[in-house]
């Protein structure tokens, strides 16, 4: 199979995790804020990390020599999540995913600045036809604007960032690498904010199940990004992304009776059709 097949392959599973992570997300939100739920993701994260390259025998693949690059991709990621899961809770999901989807633009930027990626017509045609799906589903306005839509837009850029520095480390690291550092260094930064004023809650019983979910299906999604990424051009993988609106939108429809707007059906298939052409140039090109 063509890596860059390969590569969207994986984003799927990387779309599913998400998507579960949304809904833990919500469930846990009125117990927890979102530093606390960052801290307990990532030190349940930190056992799972180590117990799962002990059993493979990957252990030896952690090393140190890229600290500045994992600091870097870790500050964009915890920030982009933070703003994520307030985003969640305050506006509905469809809107979240739909915002947050402005993130290939600045994926295709920063690849371009940091990764020295080309930015090929195809690719900017993909994303420029993906926004333009954003755009019919959520009809930004200056009447609609909330708080939400600004920390979901911020996540997206945060979310780019690390998306960036993955690719750059997948260059040299290997993914038990990359994903010890993401838990170890996001539970300390975790801790930080949450304990900034001396008040640290616990899970509370019928949470604990969420938070351990949470942790879980948000290894996963990296697991899967990181494998996506290193197979394939970040300005190619991300964009796969896009399939994460359809999805989440039927799930607030079914289970938050969130309204499901026809336009957000007819900008999910704008967005599936810009994937597909990227796909299909991507493959032919290589061939």
């Amino acid at each position: 199979m063509h890596d860059t097949l390969r590569g969207c392959l994986w984003m799927t599973g990387a779309i599913a995790s998400f998507t579960v992570m949304a809904i833990a997300g919500r469930a846990v939100s009125l117990d927890l804020d979102t530093f606390e739920i960052m801290l307990y993701r990532s030190l349940i994260g930190i056992v799972i990390v180590l117990s799962v390259a002990g059993m493979a025998g990957t252990l030896s693949h952690i090393t140190t020599r890229n600290m500045r690059t994992h600091l870097l991709r870790n500050l964009f990621h915890f920030s982009g999540q933070n703003l994520w899961f307030f985003s969640i809770t305050a506006i509905p999901l469809a809107q979240v995913f739909a915002i947050e989807f402005t993130s290939p633009f600045w994926v295709m930027l920063l690849s371009a600045l940091i990764l020295g990626e080309r930015l090929t017509p195809n690719r900017v045609g993909a994303a420029i036809l993906g926004f333009i799906g954003i755009l019919i589903v959520t009809r930004p306005s200056p009447e609609t604007a909330d708080i939400g839509q600004l920390t979901a837009a911020l996540a997206a850029i945060g979310f780019a960032g690390s998306a960036v520095f993955t690719r750059l480390l997948t260059r040299t690291e290997r993914i038990t690498c990359i994903l010890f550092w993401l838990t170890v260094m996001q539970a300390a930064f975790g801790l930080v904010c949450a304990g900034i004023d001396g008040d640290i809650a616990l899970p509370a019983a019928d949470s604990l199940p969420w938070v351990v979910l949470i942790a879980f299906a948000g290894l996963v999604a990296h697991f899967c990004l990181t494998t996506a990424l290193s197979l394939a051009p970040a300005t190619v993988v991300m964009p796969i992304d896009f399939a994460r609106l359809p999805v989440i939108a039927l799930v607030g429809m079914l289970v938050y009776a969130e309204a499901l707007d026809p336009l957000v059906l007819l900008g999910a298939l704008v967005i599936f059709g810009a994937n597909y052409a990227n796909i299909w140039f991507e493959t032919r090109k290589t061939r």
